[in-house]
């Protein structure tokens, strides 16, 4: 019987969002990749450090203790295939259960989302974080430079997520960047009991919550997930995005309604193993405190 992924929450990253690559990818990014090739080669077994999103992966993959495969990490890497050895040996010092990988040499990698039904796709190449989210797919781009996250919560994945362009589609941001918070408000007011259009995360937060619904009594690790909407929303705006969320049959464990106050400080007590925000500014003031990431979705990511 051939190998499937069916039925699994599938994340795909790149090696530079799973392991601090920084210094080598200096090497990677110049006309000759083959210093950069030679030096991972050189380095084979000595592990790279965690990345960014290592926390975020080790996490999902222990959700796999006890026999049952829910979720399946796959190496997505502009990398050359003599470097992945190292992208592989790492994982296995840290005790990463990782066996599949594709690793283009420079080309986009992102086109093999789609046999893989991957749930997201983290890397810290914005074009192809864009590519992705144009496919439908659930994609950000990484910081390299944004705090690791901690060790206070081993038993949790803990996931923070903006709400419109990231959760709910960006019909009320459309408003706020055309006529202001005054005429956003109005807009939120008026249709509170209509349920936003889903955004490009939202495929992500149904699949953790169907995650969560495992039995710990089968076996499992005794994982648990536990999410936190992020938003500028303050009231009376809140509530449309509940209602929302109401209506899709998914719960949020936290909910900050900050009103424009900036989030970096309010996650850092959150505690994520990762952030996500499609406005470049919330995601910089989240860094220092946070793994965090960009979603390049919605209005205020349009290209010009």
């Amino acid at each position: 019987m051939p190998a499937s992924l069916s039925g699994q929450l599938v994340v795909a990253i790149s090696s530079r969002a799973l392991f601090d690559f920084e210094e080598e990818n200096q090497l990677f990014e110049g006309a000759d990749d083959r210093a950069y090739m030679r030096y991972q080669l050189d380095h084979v077994d000595v592990p790279a450090r965690p990345g960014v999103a290592f926390s975020l992966v080790r996490k999902l993959l222990a959700f796999n203790q006890g026999g049952r495969q829910r979720v399946e990490v796959v190496i997505l890497s502009r990398n050359d295939p003599v470097s992945g050895m190292r992208v592989f040996r790492s994982a296995k010092h840290y005790g990463l259960p990782i066996e599949r990988g594709v690793f283009t040499r420079g080309q986009s990698p992102w086109r093999y989302l789609r046999p893989l039904q991957a749930h997201l796709f983290l890397s810290a190449n914005e074009a192809d974080v864009r590519s992705t989210l144009q496919a439908g797919v659930p994609a950000a781009r990484v910081l390299p430079h944004a705090a690791r996250a901690g060790d206070a919560h081993p038993d949790e994945v803990r996931i923070a997520f903006d709400g419109d362009a990231v959760l709910f589609s960006d019909e009320a941001e459309r408003i706020y960047q055309a006529d202001g918070l005054d005429a956003f408000q109005r807009h939120e007011v008026e249709r509170a009991a209509k349920p936003l259009a889903a955004g490009p995360f939202k495929p992500l937060l149904q699949a953790l919550h169907e995650l969560q619904q495992h039995d710990p009594a089968d076996g499992a690790s005794g994982m648990r997930i536990r999410t936190a909407l992020v938003t500028a929303r303050g009231a009376p705006a809140h509530e449309r995005a509940i209602r929302t969320l109401m209506d899709w049959g998914i719960d949020v464990h936290e909910a900050l309604f900050l009103g424009g106050l900036p989030k970096g400080e309010f996650l850092r007590e959150f505690e994520p193993d990762f952030f996500f925000d499609d406005q470049t500014g919330h995601v910089e003031n989240a860094a220092p405190h946070v793994p965090a990431g960009h979603v390049a979705a919605g209005v205020t990511n349009t290209e010009t």
